[in-house]
Formats: structure tokens, C-alpha cells, sequence
């Protein structure tokens, strides 16, 4: 029986909405169905080697994993005409070198722990408001999240208090000029129409 060859690892970047991100796309599956936000080095080091290595490179201020792609957001006095080849080209050694070893992009249990972390930092809430909640938290899942996983980010409920939605921001919308159009002009908009009860949404950075 024959070895079952795997094709080349494939590269390709996109642009995001925010100028000092950038989405680099592949065709292996890193991290399926779910995503990791890297601010700052510390938390990369504790759960994700590949992150790490990308933090060990001077341009790179964030990076995010989600199912096939890494966001870079790249620090202020980089541009990406002189880096993105650079990050291109050591995403792709780095996938194929470690691709098949899932340890190697993103320790086991870092959703565990993510989580435990998000339930923390998310109020409780119980009855009619916890309802409520549930619904804002479903229209955000489901209208929301896919398109700005598109753009190379995510968005987060954090909190529902007297009418205000506070969402976080996180990967390439994280500071993104545009943000707060797409918060205001949609995100905002789209829930005030479905939950009456939602009187503004205001973004904390993740």
C-alpha cells in the first residue's frame, strides 16, 4: 500500500480592513473551528510555539490562529512592502516543518483554558436579561462572526449593561481605523433592529 503524499503547503496573503494587519492564508487546517488571540508574547509562549517563533520576529506585534489562517498585525514603523514576502516564506517553513504536529501551533487545552478565562470575564446573567443575552450572543455567532473571521478577525461578547453590548475586538480588528464604522454602522444597527432592548455596542480591544 502506497504512502499517502500530502501536496505542497500552499501561501497566500488578503488584506484586511485594518492596513497594519495582514492575513496570511493556507491549505492546511491549523486550527479547526476554533481561534487563538495573541496580544502580547507572554500568553504565546504558554500555548503556542508557532505564535512564538512570529513574535521572535521584529515586525510582528499580534498574532491570531483560526482553521487555516495567521493574522499578523505588524508594528507601526514596518511596512509590509519590506516584510510581507519575510512572513510569507517563514509561516510556510514553519507549516512545513511542524504542520503535522498540532502541539506545534497550538498546545491542547488552550480552549479550555480560553474559556474558563471567558467565563470569568463575562458577567452571569439569569432570567428575562439572560435571555436576552443569549439572543445578542446568537446574532453576534451567527451574522457577525463569519464576516469579520473573513477579514482575519473575531469579535467576542464580553458584557450586556443597561442597554449597552460591549463586544471585543480581536486579530485584525483589534485597532483597525474602520472598526468603528463596521460597530456602528452594522454591528450596532443590525442589533437594535432584532433586540429593541440594545441602545449602543462599544468595542474593548482584545
Amino acid at each position: 500500500m502506497s504512502a499517502i503524499v500530502k501536496g505542497p503547503v500552499m501561501l497566500y496573503t488578503e488584506q484586511t480592513p485594518n492596513p497594519e494587519s495582514l492575513k496570511f492564508v493556507t491549505n492546511r487546517m491549523l486550527y479547526p473551528q476554533l481561534t487563538a488571540d495573541f496580544r502580547e508574547e507572554a500568553l504565546a509562549k504558554e500555548w503556542s510555539p508557532l505564535a512564538t517563533a512570529l513574535f521572535e520576529q521584529p515586525y510582528v506585534k499580534g498574532v491570531y490562529i483560526a482553521n487555516n489562517f495567521v493574522t499578523i498585525t505588524k508594528q507601526f514603523n514596518y511596512q509590509w512592502e519590506d516584510v510581507m514576502l519575510e512572513a510569507k516564506n517563514f509561516i510556510k517553513k514553519y507549516i512545513e516543518s511542524n504542520g503535522e504536529d498540532k502541539e506545534a501551533i497550538i498546545k491542547t487545552g488552550f480552549a479550555e483554558a480560553k474559556a474558563k478565562l471567558d467565563a470569568e470575564n463575562v458577567a452571569q446573567y439569569e432570567g428575562e436579561e439572560g435571555e436576552l443575552v443569549e439572543k445578542i450572543k446568537e446574532l453576534i455567532n451567527t451574522y457577525v462572526k463569519p464576516a469579520v473571521e473573513m477579514d482575519g478577525g473575531n469579535i467576542e461578547f464580553k458584557s450586556f449593561n443597561k442597554g449597552i453590548v460591549t463586544v471585543i475586538l480581536q486579530g485584525s480588528c483589534s485597532g483597525c481605523p474602520s472598526s468603528t464604522v463596521t460597530l456602528k454602522a452594522g454591528i450596532e444597527g443590525m442589533l437594535k433592529r432584532m433586540v429593541p432592548q440594545v441602545q449602543e455596542v462599544v468595542s474593548e480591544m482584545g
